[in-house]
């Protein structure tokens, strides 16, 4: 078996060095390279040592294992090859490949960077290990039929045990004259309870002898220490009770055993894995449930029209697929005929359904709701968001909170200390009582002292928040960023596709000679509505100012004329045909129209047509106030109105704004929009501080800025040029609707692509910060309490001395009630 640090001290610095791994997978990669005398996986540029050998640079992660390296590399070089239980060696270029090619890879909980190829114990706190991959289904985990297994044959055995130490004090009177006589008991006793020490306690025996040979001490070194030495001792007493003097015999003239402590211990600890490992399972409910979201086939279009249904990975890019009413969507592309609500709630949290045209995108595995369309397959496999969601998050929830720096620090020291006390409560009562009271004394300070609870107290947490915030359409890229999000208290966001839907739409239809008909004005009439006034008001003169419009941006690829366009579709309008059609950059357009000379642009390209829109400043004025672009429209040499093309608020953002002030957040809008425009959202918003018209680069100077203020920075957006500033703050929040570059920058993704995401996002950090630290508290004071009590402390005063069978039972549940404390955070409203 691979040596690991021959230091527990040396592992957990090197654990704080983000340089240095384990990884018991793989030997190298890209980035790393395997220090081949303690297995550790070793960034080139934080090595502590290099040293070059056969042609080859070998890295090291202390100076201790460099030079037992140069000493020997062949020793060192052959284990590594030959050794590691983990890889799969000789390949087909007698290579040593990292990981296991027919078998799942095993990862701690507690320790992520331990893997292993099956199943197995970490070694380094020797807890069982658990699939890297989360199946769909609810596969069987042969560690807990295994623990299972061996808790009933123990508690079967372990009972009679009881009965036998403990009968004169348990059974009516009359009963316990059929209990046999003190020797023949004792001998009952080792016969049962041996099965129970060698064969049901044999793993925890197993992963004791491995903390010791990697230095590496842990519970399990604790729980091998108090078993083997009460079964041991008793066992001698039974074998050779002569060797024993006379103050270590009871009233019979027998020496006392303890082997009901031993099968006990063992039942009551074989009983908390079992548990926990059912508990543990759990964690990876999220992950199951979204694995279960995809349907298994799809009905396809054959080129020839014959639809059939066919399995999902049997699907490809361009295919097209029919969704019918009912069914889920077989994966991600996009719709090309037809329309429907899509209910996109399970990965989004969003619950009203979202209507879904022929352009639009939809996501593999929501809810067609109602209507059928045809779509065509864009992302398949690995690469639909529901697989890189799942992906995303297993692997958040194997990252390590900075909290949990912590817990590793106090764990690093807490085994040897508590060894050291077990041994020094054997020596004190061995003086002033006896060596029977001494042991018993002591294994019950190495049993109520194992640190299981603390070692589970922040990932537990982590593993469940993080599947708790992708079932509300928060991804946690790693736990550093759920950690900080707490704390943060300057939000910085984007404008477009964050506060704003990101597609411009016409708000504002203003024919000529009246107000018309604002989209957007609040409490006002919806595009369409009748306007009193004038001739040329009205439905009929917005639809002919619309229509002709809509006809002039027809051939245009401007991006304010699918706003145009889609306007007039809306309204059931047919873009006339246009001729002569010419663009002019950064004015407009112009056409011919029924013969008539058309034109849509901007005051100068009016200006240059020598068109009056004197009659349409003061229009125009109020929609640019308003944040809106402004769209002059002329027709046979006179101005017919104007429009006005905003990029609209998503409905979600005004309750979004007022939540994170009300829990002091400072919410700043930057933006490469124009001032007028941002000033006018931000107006809508609440917004106090806004910047405009700035660069990326300006976006990574301002966050820098606000940070080097003392400030806690989040940075929200969801473009390319959002980027930098996103990698830049302490947490990073980039919109699903985004850029993958964006995405990959950010420590969160947000599914609903809106600013209330963000929301959930911090209610989701401080449920689970709250959660660890509720853990810590309850399994620091567990301990802190429960050791100087089994060391006797307390029985000078009051006489009361603590079991090891109740030590033991202490010792379980307090590492059930971390988990079952970390698994509500499953419940928690987000």
């Amino acid at each position: 078996m691979r040596e690991y640090t021959p230091w527990s001290w040396r592992r957990f610095k090197a654990l704080q060095n983000p340089g240095v791994r384990f990884n018991h997978m793989r030997h190298d990669d890209h980035d790393h390279h395997v220090d081949p005398v303690c297995g550790m996986s070793v960034d080139p540029g934080a090595a502590a040592d290099t040293f070059e050998h056969a042609e080859r640079t070998y890295y090291f992660c202390s100076l201790s294992c460099a030079e037992k390296f140069r000493a020997d590399p062949a020793k060192y070089l052959d284990r590594s090859a030959a050794s590691c239980p983990t890889c799969v060696v000789g390949g087909a270029d007698g290579a040593h490949p990292g990981g296991g090619r027919d078998g799942a890879i095993y990862t701690c909980p507690m320790h992520p960077e331990v893997r292993q190829r099956g199943p197995g114990a970490c070694p380094m706190c020797g807890m069982a290990l658990e699939p890297l991959e989360v199946g769909a289904e609810d596969e069987a985990d042969p560690e807990l039929v295994s623990m299972t297994r061996r808790f009933w044959v123990s508690l079967a055995l372990s009972v009679p045990v009881v009965v036998l130490a403990m009968g004169s004090h348990l059974l009516p009177a009359a009963w316990t004259r059929l209990l046999p006589g003190p020797r023949l008991g004792a001998l009952l006793e080792m016969i049962l309870s041996t099965p129970v020490v060698l064969w049901a306690a044999w793993p925890f025996f197993e992963r004791a002898w491995r903390s010791i040979v990697t230095r590496s001490l842990n519970m399990f070194t604790l729980i091998a220490l108090g078993v083997g030495s009460a079964w041991i001792y008793s066992v001698v007493a039974v074998v050779a009770p002569g060797i024993f003097p006379p103050q270590f015999r009871t009233h019979h003239g027998q020496v006392g055993v303890y082997f009901e402590a031993a099968a006990v211990i063992v039942t009551l600890v074989l009983l908390g894995q079992m548990l926990e490992l059912r508990a543990r399972r759990r964690t990876g409910a999220a992950i199951r449930a979204l694995l279960r979201l995809a349907p298994a086939t799809a009905r396809r279009i054959e080129p020839g029209g014959e639809e059939r249904d066919v399995q999902l990975a049997d699907v490809r890019p361009g295919d097209r697929l029919r969704v019918r009413p009912g069914e889920k969507v077989p994966t991600d592309g996009v719709i090309v005929e037809g329309s429907s609500s899509v209910d996109e709630s399970m990965l989004t949290g969003e619950p009203l359904p979202v209507e879904k045209a022929a352009g639009d995108r939809v996501i593999g595995a929501t809810f067609n709701a109602a209507g059928s369309f045809v779509m065509e397959a864009r992302e398949v496999g690995e690469r639909t968001l529901l697989a890189r969601i799942v992906e995303m998050v297993a692997r958040a929830q194997r990252t390590r909170a900075p909290i949990q720096r912590v817990a590793d620090a106090v764990a690093g020291y807490f085994v040897p200390a508590v060894v050291v006390v077990a041994a020094a409560t054997f020596v004190v009562w061995a003086a002033f009582d006896s060596v029977p009271v001494a042991l018993v004394n002591a294994v019950a300070v190495l049993i109520i002292a194992c640190p299981c609870a603390l070692g589970l107290a922040t990932p537990m947490s982590i593993m469940v928040g993080v599947g708790r915030g992708a079932q509300a359409g928060v991804l946690i890229k790693n736990a550093e960023a759920l950690e900080i999000m707490e704390k943060i208290d300057t939000l910085v966001v984007d404008k477009t596709g964050t506060l704003t839907e990101g597609k411009p739409e016409v708000v504002s239809i203003i024919p000529l000679g009246g107000a018309g008909i604002d989209a957007a004005a609040p409490g006002g009439a919806a595009p369409g509505g009748a306007a009193p006034g004038k001739a040329g008001q009205g439905k009929a003169g917005e639809d002919e100012l619309l229509r002709v419009a809509a006809g002039l941006e027809a051939p245009s690829e401007h991006p304010l004329a699918g706003a145009i366009l889609a306007a007039a579709r809306a309204r059931g309008l047919s873009p006339p045909p246009v001729g002569d059609f010419a663009a002019a950059a950064g004015r407009g357009v112009t056409a011919t129209l029924d013969g008539e000379p058309a034109a849509l642009g901007n005051e100068r390209m009016m200006s240059d047509l020598k068109i009056d829109v004197t009659a349409g400043l003061a229009e125009a004025q109020r929609l640019r106030t308003g944040g809106q672009s402004v769209v002059f429209v002329a027709l046979g040499g006179r101005l017919l109105g104007l429009l006005g093309v905003a990029d609209p608020v998503k409905a979600t953002t005004p309750a979004a704004v007022e939540e994170l002030r009300k829990a002091g957040v400072e919410i700043i809008m930057l933006t490469g929009d124009s001032a007028l425009t941002a000033r006018a959202v931000a107006a809508r918003l609440g917004i106090a501080r806004v910047e405009a018209e700035v660069l990326p680069e300006r976006k990574v100077e301002i966050v820098a800025a606000l940070k080097a203020e003392g400030r806690m920075v989040a940075m929200a957006g969801d473009g390319i040029n959002d980027a930098p500033a996103l990698a830049r703050a302490d947490v990073g929040l980039a919109m699903s609707t985004g850029t993958d570059v964006a995405i990959e920058s950010a420590g969160i993704t947000l599914l609903g692509g809106d600013l209330g995401g963000i929301a959930r996002a911090r209610r989701l950090s401080r449920a689970t910060m709250r959660n660890i630290r509720q853990n810590l508290f309850f399994a620091f004071i567990y301990n802190t309490l429960g050791i100087p009590v089994a060391a006797g402390v307390l029985y000078p005063f009051f006489g009361l001395l603590l079991s090891p069978i109740i030590a033991a039972a202490a010792m379980t549940f307090s590492s059930l009630s971390v988990v079952t404390n970390a698994l509500r955070l499953r419940r928690v409203r987000l």
